[in-house]
């Protein structure tokens, strides 16, 4: 077959392009990141900062990490002079995976059939996880590494799952699940009109429900009990939650929501965090005594219902100040995820520390999920699931430059990439204007 030179050169330039835009992946064991800000989010509050910082990394693992570091004679190394280091980015609230086309109901995975105050608390929301995901590459593309992936809707909507933004099977990319189970006490009206009066009441009997079945399993197996407040499948689900040994994240925005939610907390011990808290400002002095996880964002103050007229965009800030666990969270929209960034960089414009707000979507969110000891910040022994940045990543022009998940690195193509290198060259005809 002859070839012309031609030929040659256009598949040679078609080869070097497909190596342009294929994701980096860092084939050496060993890799060194050197000569960057390192920002390691280690305890505390207080990040600690090292200049001119190197990083070693090992079959995915942080080895070693300080100023004055050795590297490795077999290292491959990432240059980041000037630039900033941090611990990939966790965005705790998502459906990254379980929804693609918000209208398109075949598409979305993330709730269980249900109305306002059903329990569906065996809902596992990661059975439906699709690694394939579009949505999953311009998440990670922009620093943001591990997300919570929740149910929604119902009373008690199910159990969320941990899971780290890197190509494989949802075998391996699991760091945890269940991670929390959700629910929520904003879901009044639905079909059945429920009062918060009634939401309160069924909680309460749910939990209570769940305390007793060990003990009521057998007589209702014989139907010799009333009938049960839920499914025995729901109220099994539910038993680390009153048993303390799984966080129960609770969605509410009033103050009134917010209190009742920390009171069956106090009731059933449970370890409830909560979510969204529109007016945890209110009572943030609470709050921060409990030293409450609480999951809230930055970006919008425009009430979006009547439970939310008391929006405001230092709600971060006050609550961090009360002494409150404050995570940032984006909203559930699974093309939004990658916002998380721009959510605490609004909270710190209005008053929350900048090591706080880094905090809040490293570390923080680690803790709460269980997952602290993998990933949330730059330590020996943990994940390497490393961002390098141009600057401060809660500037909206800084961009994530190289991003690694357990050592690999992550970046690549994505949707919106491809769609613009498509639409940049339009053919004559559609440039003509008519007259």
């Amino acid at each position: 077959m002859n070839v012309t030179a031609q030929q040659i050169v256009a598949r040679a330039g078609a080869l070097l392009l497909a190596l342009l835009i294929a994701p980096q992946v860092l084939i050496a064991q060993t890799v060194a990141i050197t000569g960057g800000k390192v920002y390691t989010v280690a305890a505390g509050n207080t990040s600690q900062i090292i200049e001119n910082g190197t990083v070693v990394i090992r079959d995915g693992k942080v080895v070693a990490v300080g100023a004055n570091v050795p590297v490795p004679a077999d290292a491959t190394i990432i240059d980041a002079s000037g630039k900033w280091v941090t611990p990939g980015l966790f965005n705790s609230t998502t459906t990254l995976g379980v929804s693609e086309i918000g209208g398109i109901p075949g598409s979305y995975d993330a709730s269980a059939s249900g109305d306002g105050d059903a329990v569906t608390a065996s809902f596992k929301v990661w059975q439906g996880f699709n690694p394939s995901s579009p949505l999953l590459q311009v998440t990670r593309n922009d620093g943001i590494t591990t997300v919570g992936v929740i149910p929604t809707g119902g009373m008690i909507g199910g159990q969320s799952a941990v899971i780290a933004l890197r190509d494989g099977p949802l075998s391996e990319v699991m760091l945890r699940s269940p991670a929390a189970m959700f629910a929520s006490l904003s879901q009044v009206g639905g079909p059945r009109g429920a009062s918060r009066g009634e939401l309160y009441d069924r909680f309460r009997a749910v939990l209570l429900e769940a305390q007793r079945l060990p003990t009521r399993r057998a007589a209702y197996e014989r139907n010799a009990s009333r009938p049960l407040a839920a499914r025995v499948a729901d109220l099994e689900a539910l038993l680390p939650v009153v048993r303390g040994t799984l966080p129960l994240v609770v969605d509410a925005d009033r103050a009134t929501d917010i209190e009742a939610a920390l009171d069956i907390g106090t009731q059933f011990n449970a370890r409830v965090a909560v979510a969204s808290a529109t007016e945890g400002w209110k009572v943030a002095s609470r709050l921060g005594a409990a030293k409450t996880f609480v999951l809230v964002g930055a970006l919008n103050n425009i009430p979006r219902s009547f439970a939310e007229l008391g929006a405001r965009q230092d709600n971060a800030a006050l609550l961090h100040q009360a002494g409150a666990r404050v995570i940032i969270s984006g909203g559930a929209d699974a093309f939004n995820a990658r916002n998380v960034r721009y959510e605490a960089g609004v909270a710190v414009a209005f008053g929350m520390p900048w090591d706080a707000a880094l905090r809040a979507i490293t570390l923080t969110p680690a803790e709460l999920f269980g997952v602290a000891t993998r990933v949330g910040s730059i330590e020996v022994g943990k994940d390497a699931t490393i961002v390098v940045w141009t600057g401060d990543p809660f500037e909206p022009s800084t961009r994530a430059e190289r991003v690694l998940v357990q050592g690999r690195e992550v970046q690549g193509p994505s949707r919106q990439d491809e769609l613009m290198r498509r639409y940049r060259s339009l053919p004559a005809d559609y440039r003509r204007i008519p007259r």
